[in-house]
C-alpha cells in the first residue's frame, strides 16, 4: 500500500514543516511533494496535514501515521541490513566505543589486525566523551570500551580491566593574559577566562564536566583536536590528557600553568558486557593485552 520512497516523503514533510522545504531536501519540486501527499491521504481516507499559508501542520490522525511510518522505516531498513548480511556472510558483528583519550592511530591496526583474523564479521566503531562510554555500554550500543575514565557508573554484567592513570596539564596559549602570571593561579583568577570543555555524550547517564570553576564560561567543542585548536588560538584555558598535550607544551604552542588546586589524576580501564562474549569479543580481550599492554599502546 506503501512504498519506502512514500514514507520517506511523509516523514520529511513532518520534519520540515514544509513541502517546499521538504522538496528542496529530496531534490525534487514542492508539486511533486505535494502529490504525493495527497495521493497518501486519499488512500488513507484521512488528513495527514493542515495547509498553512507556507507551512502545513500535522493533523492528531496525521502524527499518529507519521509516528507508525517512522517505525516501519526502521523496520524496513534493518530487513535490508539483515538481509545484506546474510548475502555477505557476515556472522556477527562487535562494537567498540573508545574514549577520545585514546591515541586515534593505535585504531588502525585494530580494524587491519581483526579483519585479517574475523573477515566475517562486522566491527562497529564509535568515539565516546566521558560517561558517553558508558552510557554505550549500559545501553547495548556497545560490547566493549577502551579508555573509560572514571569509577563504572552503571549496574548490570560488566568487566574490566586497568589501563592505568591518565594525567591531566592545565595549559593555555602563549598570549593569553593569564600567561605572564609566575605564581599558582587560584579559582577566581581562573574563572574570569572561559575554559575549553568537551560535550560529554552520554544520552542517558548525568554528564560529565573534567574541569570547571564555578561561575565560569565555557566553549564547549566535540573533542580533543577541536580543544586544542581553541586553546591554541588563545580563545579559553583548560585541561587537556598528558599523552596529547605534551609535544604542544615542548614545541612552545602552548604553555603549562600551576594551580593552587592541583588537578586529580584518572583512572582508566577497558570494560565489556560479560553477556555478549562472543568468539571475536574474546579475541579482542586477549589482543588487547593486560594493563601495561593497554596503557602503553593505547594511553602514551
Amino acid at each position: 500500500m506503501f512504498s519506502y520512497s512514500d514514507l520517506q516523503v511523509i516523514d520529511l514533510v513532518a520534519r520540515r514543516g514544509s513541502f517546499s522545504a521538504a522538496a528542496e531536501d529530496l531534490h525534487k519540486v514542492p508539486s511533486a511533494v505535494s502529490y504525493t501527499v495527497r495521493l497518501m491521504e486519499e488512500r488513507l481516507a484521512v488528513q495527514l496535514f493542515i495547509r498553512l499559508h507556507r507551512q502545513v501542520k500535522l493533523t492528531e490522525a496525521g502524527e499518529y501515521f507519521v509516528e507508525q511510518a517512522r517505525l516501519l522505516l526502521k523496520q524496513m531498513d534493518s530487513i535490508r541490513f539483515q538481509t545484506q548480511r546474510v548475502a555477505n556472510g557476515w556472522s556477527e558483528s562487535v562494537s567498540i566505543a573508545l574514549d577520545t583519550i585514546v591515541r586515534e592511530r593505535r585504531v588502525n591496526t585494530l580494524v587491519r589486525d581483526f579483519y585479517q583474523e574475523f573477515p566475517d564479521v562486522e566491527l562497529h566503531l564509535s568515539m565516546e566523551v566521558f560517561n558517553g562510554v558508558w552510557d554505550a555500554l549500559a545501553d547495548g550500543r556497545a560490547d566493549i570500551a577502551i579508555g573509560a575514565t572514571a569509577a563504572i557508573p552503571v549496574g548490570g554484567n560488566f568487566d574490566y580491566r586497568g589501563m592505568g592513570t591518565l594525567n591531566w596539564r592545565f595549559v593555555m596559549s602563549p598570549d593569553h593574559p593569564l600567561a605572564s602570571y609566575d605564581h599558582p593561579l587560584s579559582p577566581s583568577e581562573l574563572a574570569q577566562y572561559p575554559a575549553i570543555c568537551l560535550e560529554d555524550t552520554s544520552r542517558i547517564l548525568p554528564k560529565r564536566i573534567t574541569w570547571l570553576m564555578d561561575n565560569q564560561r565555557r566553549i564547549m567543542v566535540p573533542n580533543w583536536h577541536s580543544a586544542l585548536q581553541c586553546l591554541k588560538a588563545g580563545l579559553g584555558i583548560g585541561v587537556v590528557p598528558e599523552h596529547m598535550v605534551l609535544p604542544r607544551i615542548e614545541s612552545g604552542k602552548l604553555i603549562e600553568k600551576a594551580l593552587m588546586n592541583p588537578l586529580p589524576v584518572s583512572q582508566c580501564c577497558l570494560a565489556w558486557n560479560t553477556d555478549n562474549i562472543s568468539p571475536a569479543l574474546s579475541w579482542l580481550l586477549a589482543y588487547l593485552g593486560d594493563s601495561d599492554q593497554l596503557h602503553q599502546q593505547w594511553m602514551r
